[in-house]
């Protein structure tokens, strides 16, 4: 017998609510599962030694053979990150528009045992189907070419998933949003409206990314020295402008960081990005050009230790040392919990003798977001029956919540979820379902999940207060200490110079290990937790401090 058929669409966010990053949605119906975006997040200061962070897709894996493909709005890292690492659990076709899919691509031709991907380009304005979902892509406005809000066709009526946008009625490529579209569906009727969250706590409108091309000409035809502009690497538009103003004041151009030169190629050879061949030249040759005809695009806008700018900061970077007079550029705003790491970077620029350039000091970054009015606009066209934020905290998912329902959605038709909670519609309406497994996984090197918060604990306490191992030799036939304890510290203090808060340590965990024996406890559970234990409370009571404590203990 097959699996019995549910009648119920179930939509089960598995990444983006109440986080920024990881965006994942599913949508399932009928023993068939739509993925919208397959994103990741960067791992925040208290996760040490973690590289990214992507969702538990234990549900899909647990549903694998329902899923149909994924569906993609846009190429940021955040909504096709994490990419490489489901293809690895479950191989499916993968529907985007040309750039987004091309940036995929450069993610995972290096990546193997992923087997022959499926990878269809769709057009904005182009309707298709994924299994037994009708899909359709709609242009949008953001900070990279190409992104798109996605409707999908159901039995239930049409969802509309905005992806990120935002109005810009002078973009730079000249495709603007098409909110027509959007006022066409709003007029056919639409049971659902999922919206990004990111900037509903502003005011306003977000200013067009035009007014950033202005600003930067201003300053380039103003320079007489070396610049340096800092920026994402998939903000292509951002690279075009750079680019643009470059050109217009007769300077060379070369790009700095992997991603930056690997999103530019994708970008130039696709189309997206235009640049004059005699503009762009290699690394190796910036020596070659008075500093005056030098602009040298490169990552590191959030402080990243290994990114191109930190390593020019702290001269570790190989074809490029900050000098005195180098003009360097921030064109990008800092995400919560970066700012100390680009502070530390401008700090070092500045005492390298480098002239800084910020958002606080100037018009060179703008959102590629929607604020409020934006927000307003396309709730008043699309006139949902149910809504539900996404791409935010949780007081941005609160905060638009709360808009909607000024927009004229009732209360109880508007649904704040989490990672893992499940809307269900039906013919009767909607309503919360079952929630399904979710989470983060945590990269760290090659592992994927075999870092969690035990771990993480352990690395917190060692950055802190370092450790201590307790190396002991036991005759237990005898019930003696044949050698030892030997203390080993790193991190703790210098043995050195501690000599007699070792030797108080070395008599706390004899006297401790000694009583054990005495009273005949020999399992080397109960006497590694006796030294722990004894050597804790003294160290605490000595230092107010509590590093890890880590005893060996060798039968003789």
């Amino acid at each position: 017998m097959g699996k019995k058929i549910s009648h119920k669409l179930k939509i089960i966010p598995l990444g983006g609510l109440n986080e920024i990053g990881k965006n994942m949605t599913a949508f399932e119906y009928n023993n068939e599962i739509l993925i919208i975006d397959c994103g990741l997040s960067f791992p925040s200061e208290e996760m040490l030694g973690i590289d990214v962070v992507i969702q538990d897709i234990t549900y899909l894996k647990k549903n694998e053979e329902k899923v149909k493909g994924i569906v993609f709005t846009h190429g940021h890292e955040d909504h096709i990150g994490s990419v490489p690492y489901f293809l690895k659990e479950i191989n499916v076709p993968l529907y985007g528009t040309k750039l987004t899919l091309g940036l995929i691509n450069v993610k995972i031709k290096d990546k193997k045992n992923l087997g022959k991907v499926e990878m269809i380009v769709k057009e904005p304005g182009q309707a298709f189907k994924v299994g037994c979902f009708g899909v359709e892509f709609i242009r949008v406005s953001h900070s990279i070419p190409d992104a798109v809000s996605v409707v999908l066709t159901t039995p239930f009526g049409k969802i509309v998933y905005t992806g990120d946008f935002k109005i810009d009625y002078t973009p730079i490529d000249g495709q603007a949003i098409d909110l027509g579209r959007f006022a066409e569906l709003g007029n056919e009727g639409v049971t659902l409206l999922m919206a990004e969250s990111t900037n509903v706590e502003r005011e306003g409108y977000t200013m067009s990314e035009s007014t950033v091309g202005i600003t930067f000409d201003n300053i380039f035809r103003a320079s007489t020295t070396r610049i340096i502009v800092a920026s994402f690497a998939s903000n292509i538009h951002r690279v075009q402008q750079i680019v643009n103003a470059a050109q217009m004041n007769d300077r060379k151009v070369c790009f700095s960081g992997r991603s930056m030169v690997n999103v530019s190629e994708v970008a130039k050879e696709l189309g997206y990005l235009k640049i004059n061949e005699d503009t762009l030249i290699d690394i190796k040759d910036l020596d070659r050009y008075p500093d005056n005809e030098i602009v040298l695009v490169t990552t590191g806008t959030q402080g990243e230790p290994m990114a191109a700018l930190s390593r020019m900061a702290k001269g570790e970077h190989r074809n490029v040392q900050i000098r005195e007079g180098d003009l360097v550029i921030f064109s990008s705003s800092p995400i919560p919990g970066n700012e100390k790491s680009i502070k530390n970077v401008i700090n070092l620029l500045y005492q390298k003798g480098a002239e800084v350039i910020y958002e606080a000091l100037a018009d060179v970054h703008v959102s590629g977001h929607a604020c409020k009015e934006e927000l307003k606009l396309i709730h008043a066209l699309v006139k949902p029956k149910y809504f539900i934020p996404i791409h935010g905290e949780y007081s941005h998912l609160k905060t638009h919540s709360e808009l909607a329902h000024q927009m004229g959605i009732p209360n109880e038709n508007i649904f704040v979820l989490s990672n893992g909670n499940t809307l269900e519609i039906t013919q009767n309406g909607a309503k919360m379902g079952k929630n399904v497994p979710s989470g983060k996984l945590l990269i760290d090197g090659l592992g994927i999940g075999d870092v969690g918060n035990i771990v993480l604990r352990d690395r917190k306490i060692l950055s802190e207060d370092g450790l201590m191992v307790v190396v002991v030799s036991v005759n237990k036939s005898t019930n003696t200490i044949v050698s030892g304890p030997d203390i080993i510290s790193r991190g703790f203090v210098y043995v050195r110079e501690s000599e007699e808060l070792m030797l108080g340590a070395k008599k706390v965990v004899k006297e401790s290990l000694t009583n054990c024996l005495d009273n005949n406890i020999k399992d080397w559970a109960s006497l590694k937790s006796a030294i722990r234990n004894s050597l804790r409370e003294f160290l605490y009571r000595t230092t107010k401090r509590s590093p890890m404590i880590l005893p060996v203990i060798m039968e003789v």
